[in-house]
């Protein structure tokens, strides 16, 4: 096996073991999801509801969530580049804009539409966005 073979081996059994380590090891549910079966698991359904319930209670929480609510949950995927409090970072600051401004902004992204010099980085950004996404972060932006 030459050098460059076994650089690609040890790169590929990193890049793919280190992802299902860390869900393994992280406790938050990523672990072995059979780990509880049998009796273990029917305390679990008798206690939780089961998966049905556990779904419907969620669906029932995002249907009464206000659309700041909604929009602060979306709005972790913009902090990477606009940060936490929106202040800016990679992307310009959000913080101050009102809700109006940020909905017709990201309306124009979703398009295709050039704002600026970084419009490329949005565009895929936004046009995962459906109307009540762009509502929402735009109510929840409005409140930083």
């Amino acid at each position: 096996m030459s050098k460059i073979n076994v650089c690609i081996f040890l790169f590929a059994c990193f890049a793919l073991g280190l992802p299902l380590w860390g869900m393994q090891a992280n406790g938050d549910g990523g672990g072995n999801i059979h780990s509880c079966t049998g009796a273990c698991y029917e305390q679990w359904k008798s206690e939780s509801g089961g998966v049905v319930a556990l779904a419907a209670a969620q669906a029932e929480a995002r249907a009464s969530a206000s659309p700041e609510e909604l929009g602060k949950r979306a709005y972790l995927g913009c902090v990477a580049c606009h940060g936490a409090g929106g202040e800016g970072g990679v992307g310009p600051a959000v913080v101050g804009q009102s809700a109006t401004d940020i909905a017709q902004k990201l309306v124009q992204y979703r398009n295709g539409e050039t704002r600026g010099s970084q419009s490329a980085l949005m565009w895929s950004q936004a046009a995962q966005l459906s109307e009540a996404d762009i509502d929402n972060l735009a109510a929840y932006i409005g409140t930083l």
